[in-house]
């Protein structure tokens, strides 16, 4: 993963050392002896990679060590007749939207949290912008996630089909190439849980709904390490006209950046 920006020769991240290269192209390098730091909020980067990005990264990406242990599928869960009448439901809400706005509060197990406004156009667009002072900014463009660090200057992407967030963001959304591990049905409440099939040790997406109306009010994601994130929506606005610029990454570094001369 690579990133841009920045004016020094040398950035320290929330653990992670950014080196500058010829061509002004800056390589993540992995500081060994600050995990701790990595996944925690602190200064200077106020809400951390991994936490930022729980929703809209995978955890190969997130995370640089995994388990030693092997993937073993969890059991499906037992869906009643009920059961599969709202897990159809849910699918058709889901793909009755095509654009949305809302606000979102986001935690993490370590006790941070984080707010700010989203947009969503789908299929393959999302734009999360963290409230001050987080200098976050978070877009998917149908082909990339961008993150972007504008305190740093600094910029990371990754694919977006290799990230949770392609199953909201994807045309049309399905259950079908996922297994469900949980359904539950509550006071005006429905929760999905689910995992990938074939590589279930890379954690799982849990989905809650409220029932009556049906919306969308809270997705958690648990990773390879079973570390926690929670994003809760609120203010949901549906069918909206959206500018198609919120979801286009321009470099805003660059006028402050040498151009390489070959």
């Amino acid at each position: 993963m690579t990133a841009f920006g920045g004016s020094a020769t040398g950035l320290i991240c929330a653990g992670q050392l950014v080196r500058r290269s010829e061509m002004e192209q800056i390589d993540i390098v992995d500081n060994p002896h600050s995990a701790e730091k990595l996944w925690g909020f602190g200064a200077p980067c106020r809400v951390s990679r991994r936490v930022a990005i729980a929703f809209l990264l995978p955890a190969t990406t997130m995370l640089r060590a995994t388990l030693a242990t092997a993937a073993v599928s969890p059991p499906p869960a037992a869906l009643t007749p009920q059961d599969l009448d709202d897990l159809r439901r849910v699918t058709a809400y889901l793909n009755g939207i095509h654009t949305m706005t809302a606000r979102f509060r986001q935690s993490s197990a370590g006790g941070g949290n984080a707010s700010g406004s989203l947009w969503m156009a789908r299929p393959g667009r999302m734009r999360f912008e963290y409230d001050p002072p987080s200098p976050v900014l978070l877009i998917a463009d149908r082909f990339y996630v961008y993150y972007v660090d504008k305190q740093l200057a600094q910029m990371s992407k990754v694919g977006l089909k290799s990230t949770p967030a392609w199953f909201l963001l994807r045309d049309p959304i399905t259950f079908d190439d996922l297994l469900v591990t949980r359904f539950e049905r509550s006071a005006n409440t429905l929760t999905v849980t689910v995992v990938e099939p074939a590589e279930p040790d890379k954690g799982s997406l849990t989905i809650v709904f409220s029932s009556q109306p049906m919306a969308l009010r809270q997705w958690t994601i648990v990773d390879q390490q079973r570390k926690v994130t929670t994003v809760s929506v609120s203010n949901i606005q549906i069918g909206v006209a959206l500018d198609p610029e919120l979801f286009v990454y321009r470099d805003p570094f660059t006028a402050g950046r040498r151009q390489f001369q070959p």
